[in-house]
């Protein structure tokens, strides 16, 4: 399966707002909350941080083989 370069381009900007995000979040947490609240964000923001190295990687690799693909010029 071939992933075109505008999806390729699409998933690396998604991983590079989803990295910015996540981590924002995670530094904006207010004190104060239980401790249980601090489990759970921690956990969703491990999860989408790990969610947007994935699809980075997907969309690198989708814009390598397109690059592979052209040949040397």
């Amino acid at each position: 399966m071939q992933i075109s370069r505008k999806i390729a381009a699409f998933l690396i900007g998604l991983a590079a707002f989803m990295i910015f995000e996540w981590i924002n979040l995670g530094f904006n947490l207010a004190d104060g909350h239980p401790t249980s609240f601090y489990v759970v964000h921690g956990i969703l923001v491990a999860v989408n941080l790990v969610l947007a190295l994935v699809l980075g990687a997907i969309g690198l690799r989708a814009l390598r083989g397109h690059r592979e693909a052209r040949g040397p010029k």
